[in-house]
């Protein structure tokens, strides 16, 4: 049987009721409190205080506090006024018994809707939140086709922009070659009236001796004829050439192909543009004052750059290229192993701007950059086909088969793109 709390205390104002329950020695914790409308309860073994409340109260607006050795209760009252006494008349324990069993059931229905409305308000939350993440999916799937249709277009004029290029150089190739024919074909008629000339006058200079010389009889009477003839052999006819050696001194040059096949043009153009970009300072170096001596030269970021995409830190290596562009923008390497890097890190996007970045700069197209564009367009076109941009992929792929028309590897990629396009399998 647990032991009634007789000694507790209350007091009251016309809005709130206090009650002062002795906890007697037992720790907070163990305390058990409930409270209706009508009924309170506070059972902490082997102590029970309850009592049937003189009038009803706002249970959502009244609070317990513990502390001290005792419990307050601050009950908010649901009609204004003074209470005659704490509790109803002395009821009997089955009386009791009821508003025990009552309240507890109101509890409980109470305790039910509040979960039924906690389930409603967490369906709403849940759909809310739904809602709000296919629109972020459905905003990042538009900014996506966006993007990929801006590098469509953007690889669409550099192709076109590269095909009109083209046929300027071939245009202007044909008319420099069609001027050298034409050069030679005025040369050869020149020399050939000049052959016709000298040949006339020799003419013109044997008539005249012939006319000059009479006709001679030797001693027998018999005519030995014109005597120019012998003379003339013997006046055409050269000596032998001393013997002696020529000495013949050759132009040096920096790029090894022939002359005749090389674009002088082209490469004192290149020859200038990498000695300009090895030259070139951009103008925030002095943000960049605290770095050390060795971390303001781009050659040693190139280096610190590639030893750490060797070791598989692209992340690290893309920092290191960073700062070199910012040192100097001017070093198509750069963009050419950032793009790597992005690449495998599949930042797509920014493989394919720092590729185009690099074949930008690797301008004029000479044998001595012939390798980097390689890779250029090698790591472009990639890129392109991971965003699934296969015709554009294709196009890099081809450029680089001019570059390198003997490379198995690069015809085996480009023929197997060429299957994704048409819709084939590889083996038919």
């Amino acid at each position: 049987m647990p032991l009634l709390v007789r000694d507790y205390s209350w007091d009251q104002t016309e809005r709130q009721l206090f009650i002062t329950v002795p906890l007697k020695g037992v720790r907070a914790g163990k305390a058990d409190i409930f409270c209706t409308e009508d009924y309170l309860k506070v059972n902490f073994p082997p102590f029970l205080f309850e009592v049937v409340l003189f009038a009803s109260i706002d249970e959502s607006k009244s609070s317990a506090k513990v502390g001290n050795g005792v419990i307050i209760f601050t009950l908010c009252k649901k009609e204004l006024g003074m209470w005659e006494q704490l509790s109803t008349v002395e009821v009997s324990k089955e009386m009791l018994q009821k508003k025990r069993e009552g309240a507890i059931l109101a509890a409980q229905k109470n305790a039910q809707e509040t979960a039924e409305e906690k389930a409603i308000r967490k369906r709403g939350n849940e759909k809310y939140s739904l809602e709000k993440i296919m629109k972020i999916e459905e905003d990042n799937r538009k900014q996506i086709e966006e993007l990929k249709e801006q590098e469509r277009r953007k690889a669409t004029k550099e192709l076109e922009e590269w095909k009109q290029q083209k046929y300027e150089e071939e245009e202007l190739k044909r008319k420099e070659e069609l001027k050298k024919k034409e050069e030679l074909k005025i040369a050869r008629q020149k020399i050939e009236a000049e052959k016709r000339r000298r040949m006339r006058k020799e003419e013109n200079k044997m008539q005249n001796f012939v006319s000059r010389t009479p006709n001679q009889h030797s001693v027998t009477g018999g005519t030995t004829g014109n005597i120019f003839t012998e003379i003339s052999k013997e006046e055409i006819i050269p000596g032998p050439r001393p013997a002696g050696n020529i000495q013949i001194n050759f132009t040096p040059r920096v790029f090894p192909t022939a002359l005749r096949e090389s674009l002088i043009a082209e490469e004192e153009e290149w020859l200038r543009k990498q000695a300009e970009a090895r030259r070139a300072k951009n103008a925030n170096i002095a943000e960049l004052k605290d770095l050390k001596e060795e971390e303001k030269n781009p050659d040693w970021l190139k280096d610190k750059g590639n030893k750490l995409f060797a070791s598989g830190d692209y992340l690290a290596a893309i920092n290191a290229y960073n700062l070199g562009i910012q040192l100097n923008n001017k070093l198509p390497v750069l963009y050419l192993n950032r793009a790597a890097s992005h690449l495998k890190l599949r930042n797509l996007h920014k493989a394919i701007e720092d590729s185009s970045k690099a074949l930008d700069l690797l301008t004029p197209a000479v044998p001595d950059n012939a390798n980097s564009r390689l890779k250029a367009h090698i790591r472009r076109g990639a890129a392109f086909c991971e965003l699934e941009l296969y015709v554009e992929g294709l196009q890099d792929y081809e450029a680089a088969l001019k570059i390198d028309p003997s490379n198995q590897t690069i015809q085996e990629d480009a023929e197997k793109i060429r299957h994704v396009i048409q819709g084939t399998p590889p083996d038919s």
